[in-house]
């Protein structure tokens, strides 16, 4: 099923009818700040490990929250962090924290670290706050190998593997900026669309 939503004019029907899906134990495809993501409820141990499927990997993925105000109950954030949290969302950056027992460990990395992202997107906030929980996020694998920026191609080629594709229309070719911020310390783990002089 495909449901097509105004980038710039909030629908908070639409949201509700997406948030139940997700409730329901279902996988979604999602507009975001940045490429389209993939996700399910942080609670659906099975969304997650389908996930895990169609990506053909079991690489971390990343959560998605509504607002700053919930981010230390999924990871540990030192006062420098936080500062470079502040300053960086909502936008189009993910930021890898030490994770806390609240994150399932199917999501987090080897260093028992997670990736949380807050997209400066309308739809993500207002779903996770309708949810109730995180959204798992992840970029969406193509089987032709094409990019992920159109919903009618996502639909076409991953749409009988997922429950719902929110078409937001055409997004930009360019991922979230990726930055670690462990033990202190900034790295850049991969470029993307936001802009990581703003840290420096």
């Amino acid at each position: 099923m495909r449901i097509i939503i105004d980038p710039s004019k909030p629908k908070p029907r639409i949201v509700k009818k997406v948030a139940d899906v997700l409730s329901s134990g279902g996988i979604i495809v999602y507009p975001t700040d940045t490429v389209y993501g993939l996700g399910c409820s942080i609670s659906n141990r099975k969304g997650i490990e389908k996930i895990n499927t169609i990506k053909k990997s079991k690489k971390p993925k990343s959560i998605m929250l509504a607002d700053l105000k919930s981010i230390s109950y999924y990871a540990k954030v030192s006062n420098m962090a936080y500062r470079v949290i502040r300053s960086l969302l909502p936008g189009p950056y993910t930021i890898v924290l030490p994770a806390t027992r609240e994150v399932p460990r199917l999501l987090q990395s080897r260093r028992k670290s997670v990736g949380i992202r807050i997209p400066d997107h309308w739809f993500c906030t207002s779903l996770v706050s309708e949810l109730g929980e995180p959204v798992i996020t992840t970029t969406i694998p193509l089987p032709s190998g094409g990019t992920h920026i159109d919903p009618l191609e996502i639909e076409h080629e991953l749409g009988h593997l997922v429950d719902v594709v929110v078409d937001g229309g055409i997004l930009p070719d360019l991922p979230s900026t990726v930055i670690s911020v462990e033990d202190d310390k900034v790295e850049i783990l991969r470029e993307g669309l936001g802009k990581f002089p703003l840290i420096e």
